[in-house]
């Protein structure tokens, strides 16, 4: 079962350790059987209930998976392994669009901005004891989102959105917790679920955001938290409409114990309302990142939520690294005080791409989707051999597999590289690639 390699330990810990080890060496490859409980007891001269705890201990870690009777295998992907690995080296004169990165041109100048925040350092140096957020920003943060209509709430400063969701699951979950997530996903949340021992349960999407179907599904299954994108999923485009936000809302309210986190990442890139969930449960916060509008190096977001969530947060972080760089804050606050970014040139700008693919696409009798961002979600009934022709025609594109757990097989191209000219050659390499490309929907 497991060819040459054999498990060792007396100990729960060890055993486990032991497994993991030998994933994380290839030893042990995603989708490999473990021998059952007693047959592995057995054959280490323990209890059964050790390995019973080993096991447990490799489901809490994300590294192993149990199906009932077909019994317990080594995760597709791994908590130790990213999907980010899922890529293809792009060959001499290719074009990269697998990225998910915005275009550098619409990224504003940081000279100005990282100035004004050494100043504001000379002046007044942030030493320990400093609170781990400035005034200004919060006050900020504050406004956009009481101008969204985001249900109020003190406001932390974390180093990124997956920084804030990480620590806003670990502040209430503990492993073995469910969360459902959107499928297709962001593939760093999809990895970040199990790395915290947690199960993560699929939602389908459309293009007005999770089905509530889908999301009562993961409900009734035990999800104790739900992550929603706000706007511009990744990779579908996907966006909460009014009318979807108001039918989640109504369904959440019979569950007011979930923890319901949204992650709003698309905006200052997206000019398309925020309709938020916030409110309709006791547990929730809602996350902003600066990555998309301002620069993915300056690792900021900003959260806000229900009071108790976002004090274990902060209380957390000040145990960890104490606080995010005021010198990364002041310069953001410079930058979105001074409009550094018009959200709504720049929500053009990634408008007039993605609408041009999508159309081209379906010109040719490919479905496409992308309401909002800057990714492109086509589905194609070969990943594989979609990527692998794309890769042929000079386009890498991204494989559906980094963002999927139950959905239908997909590719994603970012448009964030894409000038007027590119559309039609990387909509005809598309419409070959994908060959007979189901008409259905992603969801």
């Amino acid at each position: 079962m497991l060819g040459e390699y054999r498990i060792q330990g007396r100990r729960a810990a060890d055993i486990a350790a032991s497994v993991e080890e030998a994933v994380g060496a290839g030893d042990l490859a995603p989708g490999r059987a473990l021998p059952p409980l007693r047959e592995l007891a057995r054959e280490l001269g323990v209890n059964p209930n050790t390995v019973a705890a080993a096991y447990r201990t490799l489901r809490d870690r994300g590294v192993i998976e149990t199906d009932g009777r077909r019994g317990s295998r080594i995760r597709a992907r791994p908590a130790s392994t990213a999907r980010e690995s899922l890529r293809v080296e792009t060959p001499p004169g290719g074009r990269d669009v697998s990225t998910g990165n915005p275009d550098p041109a619409l990224l504003p100048p940081l000279g100005e901005a990282l100035a004004a925040a050494a100043r504001r350092y000379a002046a007044r140096p942030t030493l320990y004891g400093a609170p781990d957020a400035g005034d200004d920003l919060r006050a900020l943060a504050r406004e956009a989102f009481d101008a969204d209509g985001v249900a109020g709430g003190p406001v932390a400063v974390t180093s990124g959105s997956l920084d804030a969701i990480e620590r806003v699951l670990t502040a209430r979950l503990k492993p073995g917790d469910a969360v459902a997530v959107e499928d297709p996903g962001w593939g760093s949340l999809l990895d970040l679920v199990p790395a915290l021992g947690l199960r993560a349960l699929p939602v389908a999407v459309d293009d007005e955001g999770p089905l509530p179907g889908a999301v009562e599904r993961a409900l009734r299954e035990g999800a104790r938290a739900l992550v929603v994108t706000c706007r511009a999923q990744n990779p579908t485009g996907a966006a909460l409409t009014a009318g979807r936000a108001a039918e989640l809302r109504t369904l959440l309210s019979g569950h007011p114990r979930l923890l319901l986190v949204e992650d709003d990442h698309g905006h200052g890139i997206v000019d398309l309302p925020l309709h938020p969930l916030s409110g309709c449960v006791r547990h929730w916060v809602l996350v902003r990142s600066t990555a998309k509008a301002y620069g993915p190096d300056l690792r900021l977001a900003v959260l806000t939520g229900d009071p108790v969530t976002v004090d274990r947060v902060r209380g957390r972080q000040r145990l960890g690294p104490g606080w995010v760089s005021h010198l990364l804050q002041d310069t953001v606050t410079h930058l979105w005080r001074s409009g550094a970014v018009d959200a709504r040139a720049v929500a053009r700008e990634y408008d007039a791409k993605r609408d041009a693919l999508v159309r081209a696409l379906r010109d040719r009798g490919v479905t496409a989707y992308g309401r909002s961002g800057m990714n492109v979600w086509v589905p194609v009934p070969d990943e594989t051999g979609a990527v692998a022709r794309m890769l042929q025609s000079g386009w890498v594109v991204a494989p559906g597999a980094r963002f999927r757990m139950r959905a239908p097989a997909g590719v994603r191209v970012t448009v964030s590289p894409l000038a007027a000219r590119d559309i039609e050659p990387v909509a005809e390499a598309l419409v070959a690639a994908a060959g007979s490309a189901p008409a259905g929907r992603y969801d």
